[in-house]
């Protein structure tokens, strides 16, 4: 299940790519306009900001800003950077692979078999879903 850090910030930047290219939004504004709890929303920016989504301005005309067009921002990387691997199971993530404890024969595992093609098609949706996606 996706964490509720992940999908604020996922309605963050849903907020600040209804706002592309119109100048900054404040923290408060975006906190209130997407329900989120002002001080952890304060947590997710910096944490979008030190990952290159995001861009920041103090003082006047002051706020947060998309650096990415909305088309270039993924649900796929926006996951990845709050909750991790998209792989269900450890021996099918493609960035941090770990062979499973109870596993005798990876080649002939029916459960691994079965959780690449979960994977694959969960990691194909949430690389075509863009912030973008959710503008339309």
């Amino acid at each position: 299940m996706m964490s509720k850090k992940c999908k604020y910030a996922i309605k963050a930047l849903i907020a600040l790519g209804e706002h592309y290219e119109q100048g900054n939004m404040f923290t408060a504004d975006i906190s209130k306009s997407q329900n989120i709890p002002k001080k952890f929303l304060e947590q997710i920016l910096l944490e979008l900001k030190h990952a290159g989504y995001l861009g920041s301005k103090q003082g006047y005309g002051g706020g947060y800003y998309l650096k990415k067009h909305p088309s270039e921002v993924t649900v796929a990387d926006v996951y990845r950077l709050f909750d991790g691997n998209i792989a269900l199971v450890p021996c099918v993530s493609l960035l941090r692979y770990e062979k499973c404890d109870d596993c005798e024969d990876e080649a002939t595992c029916k459960v691994k078999r079965e959780f690449v093609k979960i994977r694959e098609q969960t990691r194909i949706v949430m690389t075509n879903t863009t912030i973008a996606s959710f503008l339309s």
